[in-house]
């Protein structure tokens, strides 16, 4: 047989014909069927060269062992993007679409060696210290208001209504942000990931942070702000600013796109029962087959190497597909078998995710609220009329229409918090904020009537 005759063929819409060409993880066709690129991918072995964005190139490892092996190895390959080679020679610039979430920050996900540890372990140390009680009666009481605003229209967008915004009203509280300061943070983070005004919202989010390590320093509270700035790594406000940021971000897009994917799955899969332990089930199948990050892990090699029989050259941008490493054929024996949650959904190494228990338990308890609250809801529309976002990173709806029988407000009878767990209104700033304001100054106005 003709060695034409057994090529791979390209997924439809694929632009990636001929020797050498790269195959794009941007546009609607990689959004629209992903899993077909990963499987026409796994054709040029663990490694496989592709296009990030326009005239952006990268090699993205779709082999779970050697993503294991790339994660693991931080001698090998380096977390510092001023290693980017493309970068640093033009040929990528820092107006691409993508070099918001590649090019170098002062953070611990850019750092290796010493510096990463220091700022690892001040962030881990910070992040362990989130009390689950404290964390589960903040999310009932974000769900609570977020579902007030929109149970009793008997329809909502799930994503847009609700798993766009709770992780960030979450993640203000955590971090004790008082209104104004709240309302933005939520502008910024929004604005950075919607790609409006990318370069706006990431100044007023960088203002907005530093404004609130100036605050903590005076005032310490009970937060992560407070814990991370009272560690014994000694942070410098610099370092605050850019820890704290990456947490905010970082942590609020991925969740968004966790609760949406796993909402998703409940609505779409009858063989989950709307409880606790079956929501759990979903949520690991949706880290499996379907999580929040497909292709991340930006990594760069210290020196010409191999990885899995590929030469790389040093400063090569490497990623990892999780997406494609979760659902490799050689790992569905195994994962029947073995743990449900082998997945590197969260990444794996000195680098994996420091949140991961926080995040799981936000979600869980978002989901379980909202089928407590809203116990008929249901897909709205086809399921083969939902769309997803493109881009090479991200795994997300563009939205979640559902319908459900009306609801009440759930509105707060009585504003005090319990002393065990202090709750948003806790937080450095005005007890009472004004009527008027951003959304995080409406959730406090509305946790305190």
């Amino acid at each position: 047989m003709d060695a034409h005759d057994t090529a791979p063929v390209p997924p439809p819409g694929c632009p990636a014909h001929g020797s050498g060409a790269r195959v794009p993880l941007h546009g609607p066709e990689f959004a629209a069927d992903p899993q077909a690129y990963y499987a026409y991918l796994r054709h040029y072995g663990a490694t496989a060269p592709v296009e990030l964005a326009p005239g952006v190139e990268a090699t993205l490892v779709t082999d779970y062992t050697a993503a294991l092996q790339l994660l693991q190895d931080s001698g090998s390959f380096r977390k510092d993007a001023r290693r980017w080679r493309a970068f640093n020679e033009g040929k990528v610039g820092p107006d691409s679409p993508v070099a918001p979430l590649l090019a170098y920050r002062p953070n611990c996900m850019f750092a290796d060696g010493a510096d990463h540890l220091r700022l690892r372990q001040a962030v881990t140390d910070s992040m362990a210290r989130v009390d689950t009680r404290r964390l589960s009666r903040s999310t009932e009481q974000i769900s609570g208001y977020l579902i007030s605003q929109f149970g009793g229209r008997g329809s909502a967008d799930l994503l847009g209504d609700y798993a766009r915004q709770l992780p960030l009203f979450v993640f203000n509280e955590l971090f004790g942000c008082p209104a104004e300061i709240g309302d933005r943070v939520l502008f910024g983070i929004s604005g950075m990931f919607d790609g409006i005004n990318a370069d706006k919202a990431t100044e007023v989010l960088f203002q907005a942070v530093g404004e609130l390590v100036a605050l903590k320093r005076g005032k310490p509270g009970d937060d992560v702000t407070s814990w991370l700035m009272r560690h014994e790594a000694q942070l410098s406000d610099e370092e605050m600013v850019h820890q704290l940021a990456l947490l905010l971000g970082a942590g609020a897009e991925p969740l968004r796109n966790l609760i949406g994917n796993t909402l998703h799955r409940l609505l779409t899969h009858d063989r989950y029962a709307r409880e606790g332990g079956l929501i759990d089930e979903a949520l690991d199948d949706t880290l499996w087959e379907n999580p929040p990050m497909s292709n991340y892990a930006p990594h760069y090699p210290a020196a010409d190497t191999e990885l899995a029989g590929q030469h790389l050259q040093a400063g090569d941008l490497v990623l990892v597909s999780f997406a494609a490493a979760n659902t490799g054929p050689a790992l569905k024996a195994s994962r029947q078998a073995g743990s449900n949650r082998a997945h590197l959904a969260w990444s794996a190494g000195p680098h994996a995710c420091p949140s991961k228990e926080p995040a799981r338990h936000i979600t869980v308890t978002a989901i379980e609220h909202l089928f407590n609250e809203l116990p008929d809801v249901e897909l709205a529309v086809p399921e083969e009329s939902l769309t997803w976002r493109p881009g090479p990173f991200n795994r997300a709806l563009a939205t979640l229409p559902a319908r459900f029988t009306p609801v009440r407000s759930t509105r707060r009878a009585d504003p005090q918090p319990s002393t065990a767990a202090p709750g948003p209104q806790q937080a450095s700033g005005p007890a009472r904020p004004a009527e008027r304001g951003g959304m995080w100054s409406q959730f406090l106005n509305w946790l305190t009537r």
